[in-house]
């Protein structure tokens, strides 16, 4: 019973960490519509935690924003009102990107002290933590890139700030998972393990590249569906050169981020055919394959609406929040599915003694 109450209460934990990441995402996503994440021209992970309270604090706030370029190039005409809505953009983005450190850390170091968590948890944990501690740092290190001639940040550093924090969601959503039961019944799924976790890659990737179109501001351009104004191949594609090309140019990708939607809904389709046609799976595993299906198909209208519409910021939000539930979806699906499960919490929390002369039982959690 101590093994089952610890279990549960770690993979709450984990689950409401999960969330705050994901809710962290989508105010990040905000920030980056609203042009706002420049609005903070320096990294006080401390003294940041509070805003400016009086008139001249605020206005010293605006003159540092004032030096840097993208008040110089664009925002020239921004008065203090309008200074401190984009501001506080950047500052709740921050803050509550500090406030998912704490959520973590110190039930993390509580949980260890106690014994709770032991062997190969507790140095994943540990490790997941650290990872935490450096996102902070990437984040700043995407800000910077912004606040030199281009008041923009790099395309790069923005794909690996947010995928630093989707992994770290996904992390402690799939141990949420491996914590839920000690013991699965082992069966023949045929292909669907080798699916699903090949979907997840897939959706990764589609991930990237809707980061790297963010980054170089390519959803402003060919907003037609399903061509890119009329052609199916656009001028342009190429023309950086063979590598710089997948990662540089606007127009290809653009062009991969369309291509690796259809991709992405042909899998999913693909996914919910062999499922159906696969005996002896459960009910959950079922269900599970067709909500990840019906995710994809409402981000897929999603991104076309979005695209059509030339990225405005509620359906440009939408679009990256649809992103994460599909991941999140995706991975749930593909834990359901894994072919040989591990006794994941036993070796992982305390044991609970069992009485002498009686032996174990092994439980069969339904996936």
């Amino acid at each position: 019973m101590a093994n089952v109450s610890t279990s549960r209460m770690l993979r709450v934990w984990l689950l409401a960490t999960s969330f705050l990441i994901f809710t962290l995402v989508a105010v990040g996503g905000l920030t980056r519509l609203t042009r706002s994440g420049l609005s903070i021209v320096e990294w006080k992970p401390v003294s940041g935690v509070l805003p400016p309270l009086t008139e001249e604090e605020w206005l010293g706030e605006f003159e540092k924003y004032k030096q840097f370029p993208e008040y110089q190039q664009i925002n020239h005409q921004m008065d203090l009102p309008e200074f401190k809505v984009i501001f506080y953009w950047e500052y709740f983005h921050r803050l509550l990107a500090r406030l998912v450190g704490v959520v973590f850390a110190v039930p993390l170091v509580f949980f260890a002290l106690r014994g709770m968590v032991r062997g190969p948890l507790v140095l994943k944990l540990f490790i997941a933590l650290l990872l935490g501690g450096a996102q902070g740092a990437l984040g700043w290190f995407m800000v910077k890139s912004g606040l030199v001639d281009v008041p923009r940040v790099s395309a790069y550093r923005l794909a690996a700030h947010l995928g630093l924090a989707l992994f770290l969601m996904s992390f402690l959503f799939w141990t949420a998972q491996d914590l839920k039961a000690q013991f699965r019944v082992r069966r023949n799924l045929g292909l669907m393990p080798k699916l699903t976790l090949g979907f997840v890659a897939l959706v990764a990737c589609q991930i990237f590249y809707g980061a790297l179109t963010a980054g170089l501001h390519a959803g402003h351009m060919y907003n037609t569906f399903p061509t890119m104004n009329g052609l199916w191949i656009p001028q342009g594609l190429g023309s950086l050169g063979w590598l710089s090309d997948f990662f540089e140019n606007p127009v290809t990708v653009q062009f991969m981020h369309r291509s690796l939607g259809w991709a992405v809904l042909l899998s999913a389709i693909t996914l919910g055919v062999v499922a159906e046609r696969t005996r002896g799976l459960s009910k959950r595993q079922r269900l599970s394959v067709r909500v990840t299906l019906a995710c994809v198909l409402g981000q897929f209208v999603l991104g076309v609406f979005t695209l059509l519409h030339a990225v405005p910021v509620a359906l440009g939000s939408a679009h990256q929040m649809g992103a994460t539930l599909v991941l999140l979806s995706s991975l749930y699906t593909a834990h359901l599915f894994r072919q040989s499960w591990l006794k994941s919490a036993g070796p992982l929390l305390r044991r609970a003694r069992a009485p002498r002369g009686r032996s174990r039982r092994t439980v069969q959690a339904g996936s």
